[in-house]
């Protein structure tokens, strides 16, 4: 294997010069940034006295950088990557750690994500952008905070809140793609006192897909059809009580036609596939804070979704494959509901321990999940010239049953008057059973233990330095189907992280400039891998997963935010990984010092704004990433990627009007790649990718009230 520094492709120009020498020509800002303060921990605080990595997006981000979905904020975030398995992003990769599919067993996902506070790990489809406040992403492992949802990060997506004060917004949008959207949303006051309170959205967002199957006669095969409603409560009850209620319901009935035999954006087949997942879910938080010592806070989830996943396995149609008879179709249908509860006792001010320098926190978690999955491949194989023909009706279904039960706590020490000493804990408790139809019945249980430690330290020039150890941790699991002897079960994984890190806030705080570098390890590392079992039969996968490995990551993330006066914005963020397998089992050796899948080498981005006095602006984003690999089954890589977004507009007191441009030089880019042997009748190994999302030109108003 060549050296990896020299064939490494150079970083490109445009966004290294955005990144380290926008600051030589600083100017005094007439402008400061927000504090920004972090949601998901245990207890809200600002993003600078969080001891870890984090990238949060507030509401006039989002709006700015997206128009729909959380897929588009992806490349804006470093060393975050996605899975284009699906029709919308759900699978994630945060430093190089998360699964790229499931089709089948156990859900068992290394990236936390979460809907106001609704737990939707593995099955993110559903997360469409309109009137969400704040999006939070936390990088590395969450050890005693979400534990073993959460080996890589966390995800965690807040809708708007209610306000004591009447407000609303209404928003239409058109685009190329045939794209339609409409929405609304409106909030405040239900009763004289402002004690309770309310807010109502609903949006509608519609289009084509960006396919043409000339075979069907169609440009609606990879369609978009995605429908969310949120409704929130809040009620002061007056008696050192509150409760927020959350209510969502949420219809995304995408199609799923996206792969071509020739990986460009017609596609030819006759049975089109479906990626729809529709989710019910609600949450009720209540906090206590009558007692001087301590708050109590209850959180209660329940969430109901059903999710169809169903695609041409063969790409094809009659015409395309004549004279063979060539026809496969895979279907999956999964039910998934969950409950969780959650009890956290946290110290306030006269509770704090140890004269008064130590603040505390007890918790316990529960989690009950239920997954039914019914699952068809189904489709025949005919060879006129050979004479050979084989038929398949593969029918299946199964049920995991889940209980995952949580102790954790935590302790901040104060270290003089500017240090802070963290310390945090969880162990946790998982029962599972499992049947399916073939006779198959396990019910594995394990104890895992994960936590962190760090010290952070506040400078008096705005300057707060960190350091930090932390274990997360990710359940074992089972394989279905053949397996080898001793491989029906697979061990816990286990990720060690070491981090360090600086966050600023200078210049009268305009400017922001957040870095840290990180050594992680994994151990008893879930290698999953897939096997065609049969060459004429592209539904014929098999995926198995074993602790066949260790994997060593090390990296840098910086992310930079510059307000040089009041007409003008920077931002810059970038993020260097190298994540490897250390070592391997005989079976999969040939991984040794490779990069582990959907791992670039680097993450770049960069961008700028600017908005005149009389409301006219504009925005130019840029993003960058290096070519990796698409599996870990085979060596085939995707192609290093830049896209530039941009818009303009114009924004008066109570609306905005503007246009704008996605994937400005309609580049191709590759979200998805399968090396395997899909066409007769030699079905010889070829690279299948999926393609990301073309050029796009819309146009979007939006009037606040």
């Amino acid at each position: 294997m060549p050296d990896k520094l020299s064939s490494r492709r150079s970083v490109p120009a445009f966004v290294a010069v955005t990144i380290f020498f926008s600051p030589s020509v600083l100017v005094l800002a007439d402008d400061v940034l927000d504090e920004i303060i972090v949601t998901a921990d245990f207890r809200e605080r600002s993003a600078a006295e969080l001891p870890s990595s984090i990238t949060v997006f507030d509401a006039e981000q989002i709006e700015q950088r997206a128009v729909q979905h959380f897929e588009e904020l992806v490349f804006s975030v470093p060393n975050l990557n996605w899975s284009g398995d699906g029709h919308r992003a759900r699978y994630f990769q945060i430093r190089g750690v998360g699964e790229l599919e499931q089709y089948e067993g156990a859900p068992n996902p290394s990236v936390g994500f979460l809907i106001d506070d609704i737990d939707f790990s593995g099955i993110g489809t559903i997360a469409t952008l309109f009137d969400v406040q704040q999006i939070e992403v936390l990088r590395g492992p969450q050890g005693s905070r979400y534990g073993a949802n959460a080996l890589a990060g966390l995800i965690y997506v807040q809708s708007a809140e209610p306000t004591d004060y009447w407000t609303g917004r209404v928003q239409f949008g058109g685009a190329e793609d045939k794209a339609l959207s409409a929405g609304f949303a409106i909030g405040g006051p239900l009763s004289d006192s402002r004690d309770v309170t309310f807010r109502l959205s609903a949006h509608r967002h519609e289009s084509d897909g960006f396919r043409d199957n000339p075979y069907l006669g169609r440009s609606d095969t990879n369609g978009r059809e995605e429908t969310g409603v949120r409704a929130k409560f809040r009620w002061d009850t007056g008696s050192d009580l509150q409760l927020n209620l959350t209510a969502m319901w949420s219809d995304v009935d995408d199609g799923y036609d996206a792969f071509a035999i020739d990986n460009s954006l017609t596609v030819l087949s006759d049975n089109p596939g479906r990626d729809a997942q529709q989710s019910l879910g609600s949450a009720l938080k209540a906090v206590w804070t009558g007692d001087d010592r301590f708050e109590l806070t209850s959180i209660t989830t329940i969430a109901s979704s059903d999710i169809d996943f169903s695609f041409d396995a063969d790409w094809g149609n009659e015409q395309s494959w004549a004279p063979f008879r060539y026809d496969f179709i895979s279907v999956n249908d999964r039910k998934r509901r969950t409950l969780s509860q959650e009890f956290r006792l946290a110290s306030t001010g006269d509770g704090r321990l140890f004269f008064d320098s130590t603040d505390w926190l007890v918790g316990v978690y529960l989690l009950d999940l239920d997954d039914r999955l019914t699952t068809l491949n189904a489709g025949i194989y005919d060879d006129p010239i050979s004479g050979f023909s084989d038929a398949l009706d593969d029918r299946y279904s199964s049920r995991f049953e889940a209980l995952n039960a949580a102790l954790f706590a935590q302790l901040d020490i104060d270290v003089g008057l500017a240090g802070e000493l963290g310390f945090g804990l969880r162990v946790e408790r998982r029962t599972t059973d499992y049947t399916d139809s073939a006779g198959l019945q396990l019910g594995p249980s394990e104890t895992m233990l994960g936590g962190e430690v760090s010290y952070s330290h506040a400078f008096d020039d705005g300057l707060v330095a960190f350091v930090s150890l932390s274990r997360g941790y990710k359940a074992g699991g089972f394989n279905l189907g053949p397996v080898p002897d001793g491989g029906r079960e697979f061990l816990e994984e286990s990720l060690w992280n070491v981090e360090a890190g600086l966050k600023t806030l200078w210049l009268d705080d305009a400017l922001q400039l957040n870095g840290s570098v990180f050594y992680s390890r994994r151990r008893d590392q879930q290698v999953r891998t897939s096997v065609q079992l049969n060459p004429n039969d592209p539904a014929s996968f098999i995926f198995y997963t074993a602790n066949a490995a260790e994997g060593d990551t090390v990296g840098l993330e910086a992310e930079f935010r510059w307000l040089p006066s009041e007409a003008w914005e920077l931002w810059s963020s970038i993020g260097i990984l190298d994540a490897e397998f250390k070592s391997v089992a005989d079976a999969t050796s040939s991984l040794v010092g490779r990069d582990q899948a959907h791992a670039p080498n680097y993450t770049i981005a960069a961008g700028g704004a600017y908005q005149h006095h009389s409301g006219l602006f504009a925005r130019l984003d840029a993003s960058a990433r290096d070519e990796f690999y698409f599996d870990v089954s085979h060596d085939q890589r995707s192609q290093r990627q830049e896209i530039v977004n941009a818009r303009i507009g114009f924004a008066a007191e109570s609306w905005t009007a503007q246009i704008w441009l996605r994937n400005v030089f309609d580049e191709r880019y590759a979200v998805r790649g399968f090396y395997f042997g899909n066409e007769p009748p030699d079905f010889s190994n070829t690279l299948y990718v999926r393609q990301g999302d073309p050029r796009q030109l819309g146009v979007t108003f939006d009037m606040r009230f």
